[in-house]
């Protein structure tokens, strides 16, 4: 793949008006990012705009609930046709399972393509303190993560979302061919902001990252897509 198509641009605006100027400033963009932000605020007919345009799109809702809850939201987010879909890997392996299981038996009913189901290991904005003090769990960080990733590809996920900085470590015990979306990814020339666990493009790239979310230094810049640009072309395309 290209720098190009590698790069998730995140939607995150509360309204349609402000994601269709997005779209507009950034036809370039190949591969979009639809969050709870947006989803709650203008509802699913985003998507339908998105596959107008013939863009990808990452539906990241983060689902995090009972088996059969889980298990219900992935069977109607079949009819969106996106390309990836998010749980919380800590809702646990069962409603891994059934989320999984329900994506495919939708798919097979609506003949539609499944989504990719991506678990998120733990949110980078949460540091090896915050897990330890906060969360009170007595592992180091990467192993969570890397148990996170393992529970998810025993349950048939396509990989998982995780910081550039256990991308490298997940792509060596769960395969190549296991998916590993990686926010938290800051190019040396933007603010870091929340983003706890961070790497620039290309080392990203370079530690095993499949996909980069790249969305504030991008979307807020004065000219985002001279700043598209200029990420691209750090990554050497």
């Amino acid at each position: 793949m290209s720098a190009q198509d590698r790069i998730i641009v995140p939607l995150d605006v509360s309204t349609e008006a402000e994601a269709i100027a997005l779209l507009d400033r950034l036809p370039q963009v190949s591969f979009w990012k639809v969050g709870l932000e947006l989803f709650v605020g203008a509802g699913p007919t985003i998507l339908q705009i998105l596959k107008e345009r013939d863009k990808r799109i990452f539906l990241d809702l983060k689902f995090h609930d009972i088996p059969n809850t889980v298990a219900g939201a992935c069977r109607s987010a079949v009819r969106y046709g996106v390309d990836l879909l998010t749980i919380h890997a800590a809702a646990g392996r069962t409603a891994l399972e059934s989320a999984q299981s329900a994506l495919a038996e939708a798919a097979g009913e609506t003949n539609q393509s499944s989504p990719n189901l991506i678990a998120i290991t733990l949110l980078t904005s949460l540091s090896s303190r915050d897990l330890a003090f906060d969360l009170k769990v007595p592992v180091e960080l990467p192993e969570y993560v890397l148990n996170m990733a393992l529970m998810a590809k025993e349950s048939g996920l396509a990989g998982i979302v995780c910081s550039p900085q256990e991308a490298s470590q997940i792509r060596e015990v769960c395969g190549n061919g296991f998916l590993r979306v990686c926010p938290g990814v800051r190019p040396t020339w933007a603010a870091t902001g929340d983003q706890r666990r961070s790497l620039t493009p290309k080392q990203a790239i370079e530690a095993g990252a499949s996909y980069l979310v790249i969305g504030r230094p991008i979307t807020s810049a004065d000219e985002p897509a001279a700043a598209f640009e200029r990420i691209c072309a750090e990554l050497g395309t």
